[in-house]
Formats: C-alpha cells, sequence, structure tokens
C-alpha cells in the first residue's frame, strides 16, 4: 500500500520533467531554427550586397570607358585643328612668297622699261643736236 502511494506520488513528477524536457527541446529547436533563418537572411543580404557591387563596379568602367573615349575624341580633334592650321599657315607664307616674287618682277619690268625709255630719250637728244648741228 505503502509503496504503491509512493509510485503514484512520484509518476505525475517523472511526467513533469519530461514535459519539461520536452518543452526545452522544442524550445532549443525554435532557437535554431530562428539562428538558421537569420543566417539565411544574412547570407540572402549578402548575396545582394555583393550584386550591388558588382553592379557598381561595372557601371564604373563603363563610365571610365565612355570617359577615354571622349578624352581621345578631344585628343583627335585638337592634333586635326593643329594640322588644319598648320597647312593653312604653309599656304598663305606660299602666298605671300609668290605675290612677292611677283611684285619684284613687275617692279624690275618697269625699271628695265624706264631704263630704255631714258636710252631712247638720250638717242633722241642726241640725234636732234646732231641734226641741229648739221644744220648749221
Amino acid at each position: 500500500m505503502f509503496s504503491g502511494f509512493k509510485s503514484l506520488c512520484t509518476m505525475p513528477l517523472q511526467q513533469q520533467h519530461q514535459q519539461q524536457q520536452q518543452q526545452q527541446m522544442e524550445q532549443q529547436q525554435m532557437e535554431q531554427q530562428q539562428q538558421q533563418q537569420q543566417m539565411e537572411q544574412q547570407q540572402q543580404q549578402q548575396m545582394e550586397q555583393q550584386q550591388q557591387q558588382i553592379e557598381q563596379q561595372q557601371q564604373q568602367q563603363m563610365e571610365q570607358q565612355q570617359q577615354t573615349m571622349e578624352q581621345q575624341q578631344q585628343q583627335q580633334q585638337m592634333v586635326q585643328q593643329h594640322q588644319q592650321q598648320q597647312m593653312e599657315q604653309q599656304q598663305q607664307m606660299v602666298q605671300q612668297h609668290q605675290q612677292q616674287q611677283m611684285k619684284q618682277q613687275q617692279q624690275q619690268q618697269q625699271m628695265e622699261q624706264q631704263q630704255r625709255r631714258e636710252i631712247n630719250n638720250q638717242k633722241e637728244t642726241t640725234n636732234s643736236r646732231e641734226e641741229t648741228a648739221d644744220n648749221r
């Protein structure tokens, strides 16, 4: 009788203890699940960040390429302008030189013509003097 009573008293204690253990296990499982979820979220965030970084890098690279292309174009334009200026200057110099030569030639021709006239005039005057002398 006494031993049976004792067993009845101890049963609920064992059951309580088992229930407590079960609750603890369930709580641990829940905590583990939460941790796993957190880890998954972190992984997701990391992946998104990596994706963003990659996109930003690509964008930056594209912009840099664009800039270098524009700079190259500007340089080409400057070179072309410089070449054109040089060509124009050379042409001007050549034209000026040709014009100067032509003017000099004209001046020389004029001088020669004047000299001829003067010589002719001198001849005429000497001829006319001789004629007047003969007439006397």
